[in-house]
């Protein structure tokens, strides 16, 4: 079995062997998207694909692992089908599949798919959600363990945000247009442990929750249309919240230094958040901001050493001193490049993908734009989009179009 070796930081969603081995959710068992792993490829072309497989339908989530196992979903083009898919990580085969009806599919933005969630893993369920057609809980065979209905998410816009497993249970932003709410699952029957409502308006927030850990207290961060906050695991209480400065809070924060790294959908200032306190810390604990520039930002921040490193869905990247929020440079990476998908952050440098052909610019972050590589996929995607994380997965990285999975090596 491939086996990779991510570092472990203080707040470990799965176990220590999950961690050590597995890519088991969104971004990777800490929902950050770092990793340190020297055989992690930092340049490749067309001719480096090891295997790309096409899917059953289409989608934006991005693969998870466990062991040889691939997990990751797509739907239907009018969304009355979706579909989990596990492929053997060896060669993209199949391994199993599942549809799962919809009978009343939800409104989706041009960019957004009707699978976008990605799934998450604990090595014994895999779990993907659908919005308004459920969240389901299969073992790794693919046999179903449970499905919840969890409302209908009305809107134009979908639904985006990621199921996260911790403690046994599933935790699951249901933002929507309409009522919203945090939930809580319990992983082993599918019965609701706790909920949490939360305030939205028009055109709310899509981020995943993720966990974290400063002064010995966990904390679940979710990013939002307001801001930011911060919510009990144990019992989903919310303990503080921290005003943005616009709304759309689709990037998941970066957590580095004790600090929150925070932007939001809309355009407007990058702010850091020192975690804890109760109430609105909005004076208190926003520790400062600092200007944007190019427009809207999908993707999240990153932060590696003293830099934290932002890029613009225009492909505007910004370098700031991490403590300060001083910026060091303002770039384009490269020409009518757009991205949408967080980075993938492996031994120091920063994987940003374009949406257009799946592009990867590898930076090396600094005070000074610093490009490591450019890599392409060539004739085999340059009319694909690419909208999903890349994951590593041994000394590969899988990219995932709406319709295909390539996975390259060196």
């Amino acid at each position: 079995m491939a086996r990779l070796s991510i570092p472990l930081f203080s707040l470990i969603l799965v176990s220590a062997q999950a961690a050590d081995e597995n890519w088991t959710q969104f971004r990777g068992p800490t929902v950050r998207g770092h990793l340190d792993r020297a055989e992690l490829p930092t340049a490749w072309s067309e001719t480096s694909i090891k295997w790309k497989v096409s899917l059953k339908g289409t989608g934006q989530s991005s693969p998870v692992n466990w062991g040889d196992k691939l997990f990751l979903t797509s739907a239907s083009a009018d969304g009355r089908e979706r579909y989990v898919t596990c492929l053997s990580a060896a060669d993209g085969s199949l391994v199993w599949e599942d549809t799962i009806p919809c009978e009343k599919p939800e409104e989706i933005h041009a960019m957004n798919s009707h699978a976008t969630p990605s799934c998450a893993t604990d090595g014994k369920f895999v779990v993907a959600f659908f919005g308004p057609a459920g969240l389901h809980a299969y073992d790794l065979a693919g046999k179903k363990q449970w499905s919840l209905d969890l409302g209908d998410f009305p809107g134009t816009w979908g639904i985006a945000a990621s199921p996260i497993i911790m403690d046994g249970k599933v935790i699951q932003n249901c933002d929507t247009e309409g009522p919203s709410r945090l939930v809580a699952v319990d992983l082993a029957t599918g019965k609701i442990a706790w909920e949490t409502a939360r305030e939205t308006k028009p055109k709310g927030g899509w981020s995943t929750p993720t966990l974290i850990e400063v002064d010995g207290r966990r904390e679940l961060v979710l990013n939002g249309e307001f801001g930011v906050q911060g919510y009990d695991p144990e019992t989903g209480k919310e303990l503080w919240f921290c005003e943005a400065f616009t709304g759309r809070g689709e990037p998941v924060p970066e957590f580095a230094h004790g600090k929150l790294y925070v932007v939001n959908g809309k355009p407007g200032d990058a702010y850091c958040v020192k975690p804890g306190g109760s109430g609105n810390v909005t004076a208190t604990n926003r520790l400062w901001n600092a200007p944007r520039k190019g427009g809207r930002d999908l993707p999240s921040p990153a932060v590696v050493g003293d830099f934290l490193v932002i890029s613009s869905m225009s492909g505007i990247l910004t370098s700031y001193d991490a403590g300060t929020g001083a910026v060091h440079f303002t770039e384009r990476l490269g020409e009518s490049m757009e991205i949408a998908a967080a980075p993938l952050v492996a031994n120091g440098l920063i994987y940003f993908q374009t949406v257009k052909g799946g592009d990867v610019v590898v930076v090396r972050p600094g005070k000074t734009l610093d490009i490591v590589s450019v890599n392409s996929l060539g004739e085999a995607a340059k009319d694909e989009n690419f909208r999903s994380v890349p994951v590593p997965y041994a000394d590969r990285i899988l990219l995932r179009s709406g319709s295909t999975l390539y996975c390259v090596g060196k």
